[in-house]
């Protein structure tokens, strides 16, 4: 049994280096970057290893030469001098009142002004911070260096208040501002964050920041490449494989079904999310480790504002403007696309348009599995199990227990969950239906006015019709009509034509009939 540490929720390259725990090497990008230029933004989703990399930054140009042995930055750099930081890391504070920002950056002033000295006539926080970054480089003799680790906390926190959302702006706004006028004093800055700052106006000032998010030079300096895996991790997925009972091959197909496919540019290769691989070889069994991590809570809130027709989330077709856009009340993807939960899968060259998609299994089903309470009955423990049951009776051929348990998933539904009854019931079968879809097979088809769904296992084909307010009759006869069972005629499996009505008085469905 292998014994490596895996740096599980380790953020600190000193720690990981010493320490002993694993490393994958990111430095010649590092390297890179510090030398092709000097004010950069990096947008990853949460737990990718963002912070680690400011980490890693900052021990750099702390000129830390012992850190770097037998990586790749030791034969790249030769100067290794020391330069004054400025580490601002606005993840630690939950920001739930107005002044938790005023207090946050307070601190971090305090601690540099006891560092660089302060100046009794800077009285804001944003003129304080300018003051701080002069005299950091006057008292030094070198330009200063700047890492900024979540810069959008405060407002990712403060979604849905409108009142603190405006007023942490004003303040981040006038605070990295300071950036802008104190340029000559500045070696270098990275400021990273969930969001991007494309249409954010606290970075309205700031034209001179490099966005790295999407370009392909640096799309694997955050996250696990294939190429790194396979190269870092073989001795692990052998044990992954043997206390799974798989081959090498299977427990690399399930990593890569499970934890693959984030993009974040076109035509690049797929990342692999870090905190869940590591937490897999650690704990030697597959999880939802990422989602598990963080509730997503906001986005919920996003997608009842907006009344989203969640069939639109397996396909999103959108542009650039979209993707860089943040906090609009009627469009909830960019942020559910920054956040991780959709990621690129294809572009359209000719008209900028790109197809967004879940990235991999692991956000997929928790995304589902955490939605459902939210649009159904069932509360968030039972969730998991009520799907396990509905699939067992797909599998098994019991129609009206598994039509009777759909009925269970639409029952006393929230109120203002269901103003739009029709998009109410479909967003829910979407949810039920794409979560039995990763143990089974399912194509879903929707218009307006009525679903059309084949759900298919070992044994059986299911060919379904949904209608609302009509009949149960009217839908077996459009199966009829519009003959969906043909594709099955010469299937050796048994298929079963159930024509569904759902009642929106009732907001449930009504009658199935079978045939």
């Amino acid at each position: 049994m292998s014994d490596k540490l895996y740096p599980v929720g380790i953020q600190n390259f000193e720690k990981v280096r010493r320490d002993g725990y694993c490393y994958i090497d990111k430095t010649a990008l590092i390297y890179q970057l510090v030398k092709t230029g000097s004010y950069y933004f990096l947008s990853r989703p949460r737990r990718f290893g963002k912070s680690l990399l400011v980490s890693t930054l900052e021990a750099y140009f702390q000129g830390k030469k012992e850190l770097f042995d037998g990586l790749a930055m030791e034969g790249l750099e030769k100067e290794w001098k020391r330069y004054p930081i400025l580490h601002l890391d606005l993840n630690t504070e939950k920001y739930d009142t107005a002044e938790a920002l005023d207090a946050k950056l307070e601190l971090a002033l305090s601690e540099w002004e006891s560092l660089y000295g302060s100046n009794p006539h800077e009285k804001s926080l944003a003129t304080r911070f300018e003051g701080t970054i002069k005299r950091a480089a006057a008292k030094t003799g070198e330009r200063v260096v700047i890492l900024i680790d979540e810069y959008d906390k405060p407002m990712l926190q403060a979604i849905g208040d409108e009142d603190r959302q405006q007023a942490y702006r004003g303040t981040l706004k006038a605070f990295y501002g300071a950036l802008k006028s104190q340029d000559g004093n500045i070696k270098f800055a990275l400021l990273t964050g969930v969001t991007k700052f494309g249409k954010v106006s606290v970075f309205s000032d700031l034209n001179n920041l490099e966005d790295l998010s999407r370009n392909p030079g640096y799309t694997d300096i955050c996250g696990i490449s294939e190429e790194e895996l396979l190269r870092d991790f073989s001795d692990d997925i052998h044990e992954l494989a043997s206390a799974n009972g798989q081959t090498f091959e299977q427990a690399c197909d399930q990593l890569k079904t499970d934890y693959d496919g984030y993009h974040f540019c076109p035509d690049t290769p797929g990342m692999y999310n870090p905190f869940s691989i590591l937490n897999t070889f650690k704990s030697r069994r597959y999880g939802s480790y990422w989602f598990e991590t963080g509730t997503p809570t906001y986005l919920v809130e996003l997608l009842k504002k907006s009344d989203y027709d969640l069939e639109e989330m397996s396909h999103v077709e959108t542009d650039a403007d979209v993707l860089d856009s943040i906090f609009t009340d009627d469009n909830p993807i960019p942020v559910i696309y920054q956040s991780g939960y959709l990621t690129i899968k294809g572009y359209d060259k000719r008209f900028g348009i790109y197809t967004l998609g879940f990235p991999n299994r692991e956000v997929e089903e928790g995304f589902m599995n955490f939605l459902l309470p939210f649009y159904s009955a069932v509360s968030k423990t039972r969730s998991p199990f009520e799907i396990k049951r509905f699939v067992t009776d797909v599998e098994s051929g019991d129609i009206d227990g598994f039509m009777e348990r759909l009925q269970s998933f639409l029952a006393d539904c929230p109120y203002e969950l269901a103003k739009d009854v029709e998009l109410h019931y479909q967003n829910v079968l979407f949810i039920v239906f794409r979560l039995a879809g990763l143990y089974t097979k399912v194509e879903y088809h929707t218009s307006r006015g009525r679903i059309d769904l084949v759900l298919q296992t070992d044994s059986y084909v299911y060919v379904m019709e949904f209608k609302l307010d009509g009949s149960a009759e009217q839908a077996l006869q459009q199966i009829e009509d519009k003959q969906y069972a043909l594709p099955f005629a010469k299937d050796s499996r048994k298929v079963y034509s159930i024509g569904v009505n759902f009642s929106s008085e009732t907001r449930n469905i009504e009658r199935w009939i079978v045939k």
